[in-house]
């Protein structure tokens, strides 16, 4: 009777356990953000301080994501021959805009502070775009 109980007892904690396990696994596995498109003639790289996508024509979202080394900005280019778009960044958790664009613009600069961490840099489209390419870098000074 009490092997019973034991062996019981023993179940349920492994049952937790695995539980536990498989809850830390998914937590911190997968990001908040997906990538979900559609695209003709797209080029994309996303190395640990730079990212880039070129196209001809793109709907939808892009996410990159990034590892910062320390303080920082990220430094960014883009330009759209149509359409339009948003980029945002996350770093620790809050998306924020980092700039828009519109068909016929071309803009570079600097912005969006990071520290040591993984940032999230987010494409989204307002429909579709043409010719595009925007490239995105952590600036750490």
């Amino acid at each position: 009777m009490k092997k019973t109980i034991k062996s019981k007892k023993l179940i349920k904690k492994m049952i937790s356990l695995t539980a536990a396990v498989i809850t830390l696994l998914s937590m911190t596995s997968c990001s908040a953000y997906k990538s979900r498109y559609k695209a003709v003639g797209f080029v994309h790289s996303n190395e640990s301080a730079s990212s880039f996508m070129s196209f001809y024509r793109f709907d939808g979202t892009m996410v990159f994501k990034m590892k910062s080394a320390g303080e920082g900005d990220l430094t960014y280019s883009a330009k759209l021959e149509s359409g339009s778009a948003t980029v945002y960044y996350d770093y620790r958790g809050s998306k924020t805009e980092l700039f828009s664009i519109n068909a016929g613009e071309e803009i570079g600069s600097h912005g969006g502070y990071v520290e040591k961490g993984t940032v999230y840099v987010i494409v989204e489209t307002n429909g579709e775009c043409q010719n595009g390419d925007l490239k995105f870098s952590l600036d750490h000074s």
